[in-house]
Formats: structure tokens, sequence, C-alpha cells
């Protein structure tokens, strides 16, 4: 995961598409980015793909299409293997030597804003849609799913603020390292919508941090992404660890995981997801 960009640098991102790239006949697309590859799905505009990138997961079809590698590790002969007429790509893809040799080969390259926002989530529908000549569909799903977000928001400003949890976030645990979400990153963002409060404040993006700091930080709730059968150590495991095993997630036995791309993606199904985890933080809201 990445830390987030500012608004200001997203305001300021420009898309580079090449002359007669938004046009409702390109074909040979290239996706690199898991978000993106959804939205062209719930778009409608899947018969267009020719690749995606690792991140892509999500829906299940895309699996089945080539791999270009990953998003910030693009290979450019991989890439210019699939002949394509469009790369769409998140705003942070790479490497730029990767993304220099695309525009040499004269390939048209639109990097698509990503900010983890419920605007940010919107803009960038409404980005892919322009690059694929596709602006009415994407205005629609742009729509739908503000309206999804604002009931999110409503949801997490109903939560009083002496109620609200102490959410930590740990990107990983390699080595017995615990590198953990500060601000600025996508799991500090989908932690405050859904209504909880980032533990881990005091740096900005995904750090290494000491036992200590997370024992200080006195963590109500342990969220992780969802690596089963890669080796992730069991919950109990986890939470066993001196560093948790002393907060109130510790003595709890309090443990989220959900699929990374899912909760991280901000993308077509992230109010989904952020209402998933305020139930699974607060209790369905229904209760």
């Amino acid at each position: 995961m990445r830390r987030i960009k500012t608004t200001c640098r997203w305001a300021a991102t420009v898309l580079a598409v090449a002359s007669g790239t938004a046009q409702a006949d390109i074909a040979n697309v290239v996706s690199a980015g898991g978000s993106i590859t959804e939205i062209i799905y719930a778009l409608g505009e899947q018969h267009r793909l020719v690749a995606r990138d690792t991140t892509s997961t999500y829906p299940k079809a895309a699996q089945a299409l080539p791999n270009v590698g990953y998003v910030r590790a693009l290979s450019p002969e991989g890439v210019l293997a699939m002949n394509p007429g469009l790369i769409l790509a998140e705003a942070d893809a790479g490497p730029p030597e990767t993304l220099e040799m695309l525009r040499e080969a004269e390939v048209p390259l639109v990097l698509i804003p990503d900010v983890p926002t419920s605007e940010g989530i919107a803009a960038k529908i409404r980005a892919v849609g322009e690059a694929l000549g596709a602006g009415d569909a994407a205005g629609t799903l742009a729509e739908e799913v503000t309206v999804q977000m604002q009931a999110v928001a409503k949801r997490a400003a109903e939560v009083p603020e002496a109620s609200r949890k102490r959410v930590l976030f740990v990107l990983s645990l390699q080595g017995g390292r615990i590198l953990a979400a500060g601000h600025d990153t996508e799991a500090s963002s989908v932690i405050e919508l859904a209504g909880a409060v980032n533990a881990m404040d005091g740096f900005s993006g995904y750090k290494p941090v000491s036992e200590e700091a997370v024992i200080a930080a006195t963590p109500d709730i342990i969220l992780m992404m969802d690596r089963r059968g890669t080796g992730m150590a069991e919950d109990a495991a986890v939470l066993s660890l001196p560093a948790f095993a002393a907060t109130p997630a510790g003595q709890e036995m309090a443990l989220i995981r959900m699929d990374g791309q899912y909760l991280l993606g901000f993308g077509p199904r992230t109010a989904q997801a952020v209402t998933e985890l305020a139930d699974r933080i607060y209790g369905a809201a229904d209760q």
C-alpha cells in the first residue's frame, strides 16, 4: 500500500492522453491498478481489456487476463508485448523509467488521479470513463457511488466521539517488525470513514513501529489485510505478540482481517467495504 497523495498533488495531476485516445472504439486496453480495473468492469467496458496488473484481482474474471506485473514495478517489455492501444494506470504507477519508455514508444498513457476520499473516487470513475469515451455511464456510476459514500459519512458522524474505537492498521509483521499505518494513508482514511480513530497518528505513511509505540497507542482493534494461505500468522498468534497482548485489542482478542484491494482500493466497492468494517467494529447498524 502507498502513502496517499495530497489534494494539491491530485489537483495538479494531468491526464496524459495522447491525441485521439478518448474515443469509444479504443481496444487493447492495459489496466494498471486494481480500482481502475474494477471501474472498467463496472462500466461494462471489460471487452476492451487485454491485460491487467497484479493488484487487479476483482472481479474474478479479471484474473484470467495476462498479468503485466505490479503497478509500481511494471516492465515496459511486458506491457508493450500486449500491443496496447491505451494504458490506464494509477497516478503513482511506475517505475518512472517504464513510463518514459512507454511514452517514447508513443503508446497512449492515461494516469488516473487517485485520492482516497468520496470525491476522489468519483473523480477517478469519471477520468476512466472519459479516457474510454464512456462519460455518460461513468457519470451515472460516480453519482451512485457518491450517494453510497454520503450514507457512509452520515453513519460515521453519528458515532459519539467518546465511543470511537481506536484502530491500528498493521500492513505487515515480516521478520517480527510491525509496519503500521500513520496518517496520509488509505488505511487511515478508511478507518476514519468507518467512524473510528487511527490509533497510530504520530507520523505519516507506513512505517515500522516499536512495541512501546504500539502499547502507548492503546488500540481497541487490530486491522490487517487477509492474506491467509500466504504464511500469515493466525489471529491468536498475532494477538499474543508482546506488542499487542498488552493492548485493549490483545486483551479482547479483537482483530479484523479484510481483503486488501476491497478495503483500500477506493473504487466502486468502497462504500460496501467501509460499511462492513463499521459493522465489524461497532455491530450492524440495525442492531
